[in-house]
């Protein structure tokens, strides 16, 4: 796979399609919900498969070396074969790149597991958000 990085202010097309894709399209997020004003704040990622978007993510500046990544989507062929896991390292080796110390993320119920093997922690607090049901979780760089 391919990264490419986009910084803050600058648009991020292939995101935004992929997000619309997974969230919008297949989990009934409502666009106004998925599309918010913290993207033209945060750094965007997207990977690619030769030309073809295949993976998102973003990570949003929380202050006081915290930082959120977010609007994690693959697309539908490219899950189960690692492109998520990469996705996640990638935001990881940014986050250290800026200085992190922790980053918080906000996961899908479901997904909880998926983010254990990728180096993040569960605080067992749910919540809902767009309607689906989340549990906070935490990555600390040593």
């Amino acid at each position: 796979m391919t990264q490419k990085w986009f910084a803050p202010g600058k648009d991020c097309p292939d995101g935004e399609k992929l997000r619309m894709e997974v969230f919008v399209a297949e989990q009934h997020v409502p666009p106004e919900e998925e599309m918010d004003e913290l993207d033209s704040s945060c750094w965007h990622l997207v990977l690619y498969d030769g030309q073809i978007p295949v993976a998102t993510g973003r990570l949003v500046n929380e202050g006081n070396h915290v930082w959120h990544p977010g609007r994690i989507a693959v697309t539908t062929g490219y899950r189960g074969h690692g492109v998520g896991a990469e996705l996640v390292q990638a935001l990881i080796a940014k986050g250290s790149e800026l200085g992190a110390k922790k980053l918080n993320l906000l996961a899908q119920c479901h997904a909880e597991g998926f983010y254990e093997r990728c180096g993040f922690t569960s605080l067992h607090e749910h919540c809902m958000d767009a309607g689906i049901p989340h549990v906070k979780m935490q990555y600390l760089y040593e």
